[in-house]
């Protein structure tokens, strides 16, 4: 199947206390979920065609690290940090820069700057 045939991405992150993850995403994220298809399930879109889901799955709970890029990640480190969502400190690898934050559950955002050359 060839790349061209994708159309979509969405990382789900199994959590063991819905409402507590819900309302963690929502602080960081800066609003309520995009949709709730089903109870126990909340979505986000984040860009386009990429959207997170906070999934109730307590057996699978924190086991989950989601990727996502960002334009400038001392930014997004600030605005978590306004909002009480607290962000580890940032690894210069030289091409990338990265930050993670844990969910309640123990799932991993795991925040990543391209660095140009």
């Amino acid at each position: 199947m060839s790349a061209s045939n994708l159309k979509s991405v969405v990382g789900v992150l199994p959590v063991d206390d819905h409402a507590t993850a819900v309302d963690w995403y929502r602080k960081w994220i800066g609003r309520a979920p995009d949709v709730e298809p089903i109870e126990g399930v909340a979505e986000w879109q984040l860009v386009e065609n990429a959207w997170i889901q906070v999934s109730a799955d307590p057996e699978a709970a924190g086991q989950t690290t989601v990727v996502i890029g960002v334009e400038d990640i001392d930014a997004q480190r600030s605005a978590c940090a306004a909002v009480d969502v607290t962000v580890g400190a940032v690894a210069d690898y030289g091409f990338v820069k990265t930050a993670e934050a844990v969910d309640p559950a123990g799932n991993k955002i795991l925040f990543v700057q391209e660095v140009p050359e």
